[in-house]
């Protein structure tokens, strides 16, 4: 029974305390919520989903690769134009613009249903939402679980590096 929510970004880890914090929270599943999971360039290759599921099967947590939580294309160029006007660089962002929020809700957390994803998951005591951005209040991850902490009465607590 699900009874912790943990929120997790690879930007400015190190690989190893990367894992180590998972360790750490007693993650026994993590879930992917990238559309694409995919890093450019070396310092976050760990990330990459074949090394990534390859070393949480080593360490004993499941992976789950959850497509359907990823914002669209569409909802993620809110966003991007919001960045553009405000001259914010993705990895310098500590907010998510009302309109992305707005899309995210409507286009994903509308049709979400909590239950069907706990059956997804399984057996799991501790759980990880996982995309990119280091400051969840920078990433949907934080709305997912926010959505969860409330569906499920959960504490929610977002690791970082």
């Amino acid at each position: 029974m699900l009874t912790h929510l943990f929120t997790i970004g690879v930007y400015g880890y190190e690989e190893e305390a990367f894992f180590q914090q998972l360790m750490d929270a007693r993650i026994d599943a993590f879930c992917d919520i990238r559309r694409r999971r995919g890093m450019r360039g070396t310092k976050y290759a760990f990330a990459n989903a074949k090394r990534l599921e390859q070393r949480l099967t080593d360490l004993g947590i499941r992976y789950f690769h959850c497509k359907e939580l990823a914002p669209s294309n569409e909802v993620r160029k809110i966003q991007k134009e919001h960045d553009r006007l405000t001259k914010t660089a993705k990895r310098e962002r500590t907010i998510m613009n009302e309109a992305f929020k707005q899309a995210y809700h409507e286009s994903v957390l509308l049709s979400f249903d909590t239950m069907d994803f706990i059956e997804t998951i399984g057996n799991a005591e501790n759980l990880a939402l996982f995309c990119v951005e280091r400051d969840y209040r920078a990433c949907h991850r934080s709305i997912l679980a926010e959505r969860l902490r409330q569906d499920l009465n959960i504490p929610v607590q977002h690791l970082s590096p």
